[in-house]
């Protein structure tokens, strides 16, 4: 086998990679990456190369970097903040002789890599000839702990399979901090990061034995982390042993004699913690502590507990397809990942990329709550509340930055990693307030679906009350137009500071609405708070004058004011390889013209749709598909739950393929510095809101199933209200069960049922029969180079 074009194979519970494809390192670097929601790995290989983006990063860990501009301006964030890639545990080098073990070089006779969805490993099997004419056949698991939260271990052995008598091999297992960030190929790319240049200053480097710990500190940030390792291993014949560490540079080293046929094994056990207060020396010790323990636990639990954690998981998380593999395979990749983006966050942000790359610098946005929340609160709702909690520990922030900005209450960051604002662009960073009522939705979505009320005393009402306090001060009441709030951004971001842009509009009606239940529910949090009698009056005579613009000429509700008067694009005169377009055009021609980035006005029919009628939602639909182009991840799910609702079901369809298949099939070209976590979310989202027609409008859990004719079964479970639910549907029934708990009421496309010991068996009534809509040349939903498992 040479180096050319790898193939995937279809499986249910795997993603493969047999052979292996130079140009598509960085994408599968991202793919096959590994990580907890505290520690992630990217996909590279051990032995270091080939590689193109080497990344290990620790959520929150970040350095600081001033942000520049031409102009300065009063309220403009003045610092950035970047994730660091720190220091690099996964490297095992080999060395065959004298040669070292390098893929792109000498000969690949087999290779295959695996993530295994339900072991939570990666697995790797390498038959390599070396270019002195040595076989060796390397095979290594890596595993990072779902259970154990500091700790990361790999499996690496090394077996001799030629005939040519004794092979005399070494292993490198390495620290290694500050490696180099190369030119990867996409600097003219804003969507992407500022590459740091030797972040960490070493503190700390002590080895002993087979373990090392290095101990860094950022040189602005001024945060402090530690990395340490130890080994267990197998020798089959006579070896030596050596351990070093200095500066950047920890190295354990271990050469051995391997007669014909026998394998040498390795064990490398990984621990990483961080700290903005702790001193070096307790963050050693607290590295050395969790070694330990991994240590005297060993492989073999590791790998138990990691599959143990995950087989409970994939019972309550579990998407079923029957009639498309290829769907069913990255759907379970989705939920995998968003399941390792956030479970062991622990009160620390959801990144974009979670913990895969450095992509968005490592921020996270307004999709943590929108678009990763929904999935962890109806599959993992520890994890979500922790997420929340973390939105928590940053109000004061928030605070601070509301008054700067002249205003009441919160305003949380477009894009952060501690909680301060760091984005540089106004127009779609702070103009974009929407992102309060996003995590207000996510906070009322939790409670909802737990009834938690010791997160809602002590995190919840003071989130919603904060962010409603911000919300009536923005907008102002006014006689003809009702509450309006201007100058904002909202989801699209080719459309920019605006008036009643209806999904902030929407979204900020439930916002003030909630915080009046929330202030109702806690009274003493509303005492300590200062929130008063007049001022819960304001918030609810706000939302219910809020301002939502229709176009009556039309006969579709404008995404904000006038825009439906704006100049349409001439999409007939732009070519294929204009899009995205924020990257040939100017800003300033693209926000005076009707044309979406992304779904906006449609999010609010999905997330709001409670504010619509059906036909207001296919008329709307049916305008703005023809004016969207997608030029985010974050659009086809949002589609294609709105398709599935109005009868569209093929379209909708081919958005779920689109959004499920981001970052295996790289739609959007910049998979290799990380995953689309809020797209690979999608995958669930589709299922569950779209086909499966999941609401939770108002505290009521409602269901509205309908299959696209291609599938013949989707079987979906949430966890809502402390209770496991199965619901499978056909093309003609939906069956609901409920797996464990009390009796529970939902609705059925519309009429009121109770779920309890018996398998609810119910009919599907056909869907509306509507127009077919049309998209902007050259948007059409992404088509699939296969459907099945050819």
């Amino acid at each position: 086998m040479t180096e050319g074009r790898a193939h995937f194979p279809i499986e249910p519970w795997a993603l493969t990679e047999i052979g292996l494809d130079m140009s598509s390192l960085a994408v599968n670097e991202s793919v096959f990456a590994l990580a907890n929601g505290h520690i992630g790995m990217r996909g590279t290989f051990e032995e270091g190369e080939p590689v193109v983006v080497a990344g290990t990063y620790l959520n929150g860990f970040f350095e600081e970097r001033p942000l520049p501009y031409a102009e300065a301006g009063y309220g403009f964030p003045e610092q950035g903040q970047t994730v660091v890639n720190v220091t690099d545990g996964k490297l095992i080098r080999l060395l065959v002789g004298d040669t070292p073990l390098d893929l792109a070089y000498g000969e690949i006779i087999d290779h295959r890599r695996t993530l295994d969805l339900r072991a939570g490993v990666l697995r790797r099997s390498t038959e390599w000839r070396s270019p002195n004419g040595r076989v060796v056949k390397v095979s290594s698991t890596r595993l990072v702990s779902l259970t154990r939260r500091s700790i990361a271990a790999i499996e690496y052995e090394v077996e001799c399979t030629d005939d040519q008598g004794d092979l005399y091999v070494a292993l490198q297992s390495d620290l290694l901090a500050n490696e180099q960030v190369e030119d990867s190929g996409f600097d003219d790319d804003p969507r992407l990061f500022a590459g740091l240049r030797r972040p960490l200053q070493s503190e700390v480097a002590v080895a002993r034995g087979r373990h090392a710990v290095l101990v860094h500190r950022t040189k602005r940030s001024k945060l402090r982390m530690a990395a340490g390792m130890d080994h267990a291993v197998e020798i089959p014949d006579s070896c030596t042993e050596d351990i070093e560490a200095s500066g950047d540079l920890a190295r354990y080293t271990l050469a051995a004699r391997l007669p014909a046929g026998t394998k040498l094994r390795l064990v490398k056990f990984l621990a990483y913690g961080w700290s903005s207060r702790r001193s070096a020396e307790a963050l050693r010790d607290q590295v050395e502590g969790g070694l330990a323990t991994a240590k005297l636990a060993g492989w073999e639990r590791l790998l138990r507990e990691q599959r143990e954690l995950l087989n409970a998981h994939w019972r309550q998380a579990d998407v079923q397809v029957d009639g498309d593999d290829e769907l069913q395979q990255a759907i379970r990749v989705g939920i995998f990942h968003v399941l390792q983006a956030g479970l062991r966050a622990e009160r620390q942000p959801i990144p974009a990329k979670g913990l895969t790359g450095p992509g968005y610098d490592g921020h996270t946005f307004w999709d943590t709550e929108t678009y990763v929340l929904p999935v962890l609160i109806y599959t993992a709702p520890d994890a979500a509340r922790d997420a929340l909690r973390w939105r928590h520990s940053t109000l004061d922030l928030a605070r601070e930055r509301a008054r700067v900005l002249g205003h009441r209450g919160a305003a949380f960051p477009w894009r952060t990693i501690r909680g301060e604002e760091t984005s540089g662009y106004w127009p779609a960073g702070t103009a974009a307030f929407h992102i309060n009522a996003d995590i207000a939705d996510a906070v009322t979505r939790y409670y909802n679906a737990t009834h938690d009320e010791a997160f809602d005393r002590d995190y919840g009402t003071e989130l919603l009350i904060e962010t409603a306090r911000l919300f009536a001060d923005l907008g102002h009441f006014d006689p003809e137009h009702g509450f309006r709030i201007d100058g904002v951004t909202g989801p699209d971001e080719y459309t920019a500071v605006v008036d009643n842009n209806v999904y902030t509009n929407l979204m900020a009606q439930r916002n003030l609405r909630e915080a009046a239940a929330a202030v109702h529910r806690q009274p003493e949090v509303a005492g300590r708070l200062a929130v008063t009698d007049e001022e819960v009056h304001t918030w609810l005579r706000a939302a219910a004058l809020m301002a939502v613009p229709y176009d009556t000429q039309r006969g579709v509700h404008m995404q904000s004011d006038a825009f439906t008067h704006h100049e349409e694009w001439d999409f007939e005169n732009t070519p294929a390889e204009k899009y995205p377009l924020l990257l040939h055009y100017p800003y300033f021609e693209i926000y005076r013209k009707q044309v979406l980035k992304q779904a906006d006005l449609v999010m609010a029919l999905h997330l709001r749709g409670d504010a619509f009628t059906l036909e207001e939602k296919t008329a709307d639909f049916a305008y703005y598909e023809a004016r969207t182009v997608r030029d985010s991840s974050l659009s086809a799910a949002q589609q294609a739950v709105v398709a599935a609702e109005t009868g569209h079901l093929q379209l909708a369809y081919d958005y779920w393929a689109e959004a499920a298949l981001t970052d295996l099939q790289n739609l959007h070209k910049n998979s290799g510095h990380g995953l689309h976590i809020a797209s690979l979310a999608g995958g669930w989202t589709v299922a569950v809101a779209g086909f499966g027609g999941m609401r939770d409008h108002n505290g009521t859990l409602s269901f509205a199933p309908r299959l696209p004719e291609r599938l013949t079964r989707l079987t979906f479970r949430v966890v809502y209200l402390g209770r496991r639910l199965s619901v499978t549907v056909t093309a003609e029934k939906a069956t609901y069960q409920l797996l464990d708990g009390e009796p529970l009421d939902i609705h059925h496309h519309g009429r009121q049922v109770t779920i309890g010991d018996v398998d609810l068996v119910l009919d599907i009534p056909p869907a509306p029969s509507v127009e077919p809509v049309h998209q902007p040349p050259h948007a059409q939903p992404r088509r699939r180079t296969r459907t099945t498992s050819d």
